[in-house]
This record gives C-alpha cells, structure tokens and sequence, in this order.
C-alpha cells in the first residue's frame, strides 16, 4: 500500500489542507491519505488550546465524503510531544509493508533541522514537499541541515532527492490556496463569515460548539 500522511494541528482543517492531499495522492498514485491531528504538538502553542477531540471530529467531518481520506487518532493515543519520527515509527508497526509519503511544507522543509531526528526521517518515509507555484529551488539539497546533505542525490530533471536509504524527497508546485488556520480563527472571533474556506461540516461543527469565539483580538 502507498500511503500518505499529512500531520497538523488542523485548527481547524480548511480547504487548502483538503486540496493540497488531493493533489499530492493523484500524483504520486497514493492509495490513501491518513490525517494525523497532533496531540501535543512540539514547535508551537496550540492557539486556543482546543481539544484534540474537537480537532479530530473537524477532519473527520471534512474528509467524510472522500473513500481515499482516512483520519486517525495514533498521535492521542501515546503520551508526550506529537514527534514525527516517533509516529513514522508507529505507522510502520500499525501498517506492516507500508511505502509511506509524508507530506509537509515547503516552510517546514526549511526547518528540518529543528525536527526531533531528522536524520531518522528519511530511513522511514518518503518526503513529499508542497512548493508554491513559481518559487522553485535550483538544489534544494542545500536547503537541507549540512550534516546530512551528502546522503543525498539530486536528480535536476525529476526535480527530486534520493537519499542512500532508498526513498526519496519529492517537490511538487501544488494549487496555492492562500488560506490559513489564523486568518479563519480570527474571522470566527470577530463574527464574520469563513463560508468557502472549510467544508460546510466543519463551519457547522465550528458554530454549534462555540470554538474560537473567546479569541484574543
């Protein structure tokens, strides 16, 4: 099975998290998307400190209508930082001969070095890099901590890393769909509209339990 992951806070998941899995599992002929709330995420605050049981009923109501979405719970189910490296470790027991995709960022590729074993990273997965369109990286091997760059290969014309390991970090130019979690908080605490920039489930979910409404102005 080729399956990808995409990993958030989804606070709250919109329509740009929705198509930029889309896109991503055409592309690479995934045969699922597994959504993966975190729990207690290790780089930021959580805005709003809402519950990871509200987080992960949003996703479920957004990806309802989709047979090839999955959501899962693994990230609550073990205790301490969300860590990727830790839940990589744990798809593989849950998903026995598994090819993973792990798709982040380019904004989070940037800052691999940060990452809890990131070096570990690439012995797991795949990379899947959402660029915006028009901004691409003429070696993006040289994006990656200096530590490990030489692990890698570039292939200009696939536009594409092949680590030692065997997988690969792939770049792909995805619809750009300038849409944030923030901006959608903000426009729910000042009593305005966020119609279009998340499924129709999850701005009902949104208004019937009163989530984001106590945001700081």
């Amino acid at each position: 099975m080729k399956l990808g992951i995409l990993g958030g806070t989804f606070n709250p998941i919109h329509t740009a998290h929705l198509r930029i899995a889309e896109e991503v599992r055409e592309r690479c002929g995934l045969e699922r998307i597994l959504f993966i709330p975190a729990a207690t995420p290790p780089h930021k605050e959580l805005a709003g400190d809402i519950p990871f049981a509200h987080r992960h009923a949003m996703v479920a109501s957004a990806i309802a209508d989709n047979p090839n979405f999955m959501v899962t719970d693994l990230e609550n189910r073990r205790p301490g930082k969300s860590y990727s490296v830790h839940t990589l470790e744990l798809l593989h027991q849950e998903y026995p001969g598994a090819e993973f995709y792990f798709i982040i960022g380019m904004d989070s590729y940037r800052s691999l070095g940060i990452w809890k074993d990131f070096q570990r990273l690439f012995t797991l997965t795949n990379l899947v890099v959402a660029a915006r369109p028009g901004s691409p990286c003429d070696d993006p091997r040289s994006l990656l901590p200096v530590v490990i760059q030489q692990q890698f290969c570039y292939d200009e014309n696939a536009h594409m890393l092949s680590h030692h390991s065997g997988h690969v970090v792939m770049f792909l130019e995805e619809t750009f769909l300038d849409i944030s979690s923030t901006h959608i908080r903000q426009l729910v605490a000042d009593g305005r509209s966020i119609r279009y920039l998340v499924p129709v489930g999850v701005e009902q979910y949104i208004y019937r339990h009163g989530l984001y409404r106590s945001q700081e102005r």
